[in-house]
């Protein structure tokens, strides 16, 4: 991989791979403004070999950032815009008869990229909706009786329009746990509203220009060799303790605070557990610490909660948000 920085030679053979994401996430936020988070959480999902869930307005560069992230990584990209006629072959693939051979070959959908941008995903049916799950949770398609291994490199990026509920099938929980991260995303400042407005109009000149834009590539392999330095970064038992019992305290509540007892239906699966742990090392990696700390765990735990706990009708009723829930269970359950 290119660089135009010098970086001294020892830094290199230690850490090649921090070097590369460093470079991939200054110039994925050089070419998307005001979405530092989300393209912070892309490469967290990345790093931890999970997929995310991104809500948003239309218009907040939400099918750009994907785009811009996989053209800078070895592998291809796909979109696929997810609508109620949708149908599982459209997205898994199909068998296609060779009169010549007297056989069925299958042919390969969309799903067989290594980034996916599923658009508007709550749009389809359910049983496009399966077809996908199983694609996120297993790394495999199922057709027929056949199936089909998918590549290691797999990560799906899921949008939901929170504007528009018409036509829309809501996601099966079970589903919405398969997403590493939920991530909200809002409008931009009025100064990075005037960065897009200048970006916008250089890009529409180069276009015009046909000028080359240079493309920066980080290689599978430095993604999995991250991917392992993530899983290999220190974290205390009394971090890893302290991650358990926030998540069993989503579960009851109501041992930490009787008034947050009546908040909850269902608490966070043990898949948060992973989750929380997996993103903490993994900020902590791209912060270029060799050891996870309690912020970082209190920096993603929104995100890995935000969809797995499933509050009450009070609690609805009361317009209480999971967000809220989690802040007052860190404040009651105690830092190690």
């Amino acid at each position: 991989m290119e660089s135009t920085e010098k970086i001294p030679a020892t830094d290199m053979s230690q850490h090649p791979e921090r070097t590369a994401f460093k470079q991939l996430s200054k110039v994925a936020n050089e070419l998307i403004i005001g979405q530092e988070r989300l393209m912070e959480r892309l490469v967290m999902a990345l790093l931890c070999n999970g997929h995310l869930l991104v809500e948003g307005a239309p218009g907040l560069a939400k099918t750009t950032a994907i785009k811009v992230l996989a053209e800078r990584i070895e592998g291809d990209f796909h979109r696929i815009q997810f609508t109620p006629d949708l149908l599982p072959a459209d997205l898994t693939g199909t068998e296609i008869y060779r009169p010549q051979e007297g056989t069925f070959e299958f042919q390969q959908g969309p799903i067989f990229h290594n980034m996916i941008l599923a658009d508007e995903v709550n749009r389809a049916p359910a049983k496009v909706q399966s077809a996908m799950l199983e694609a996120m949770g297993e790394h495999q398609v199922t057709v027929g009786r056949v199936t089909y291994p998918m590549s290691p490199l797999f990560l799906v990026m899921a949008t939901q329009n929170p504007i528009e509920q018409e036509g829309t099938y809501p996601l099966p929980e079970a589903q919405l746990d398969r997403f590493l991260m939920h991530v909200s995303i809002v409008y931009p400042d009025a100064k990075a509203e005037q960065d897009i407005l200048e970006l916008a109009r250089g890009q529409a000149r180069d276009e015009l220009g046909k000028k080359p834009e240079p493309k920066m590539l980080v290689t599978q392999q430095q993604v999995f060799a991250a991917q392992r330095q993530v899983l290999d970064l220190h974290m205390a038992p009394a971090l890893q303790e302290y991650i358990v019992q926030l998540v069993l305290a989503t579960r009851d509540p109501g041992k930490w605070d009787e008034e947050l007892g009546h908040l909850v239906s269902y608490g966070a699966s043990p898949r948060a557990t992973i989750g929380l742990d997996r993103c903490a090392r993994a900020r902590a990696w791209l912060d270029d610490r060799d050891f996870a700390s309690p912020d970082d765990i209190h920096a993603v735990i929104h995100e890995i909660m935000r969809h797995r706990v499933l509050l009450s009708y009070e609690a609805e009723a009361d317009g209480v948000t999971v967000d809220e829930l989690v802040n007052r269970l860190l404040d009651l359950v105690p830092v190690p």
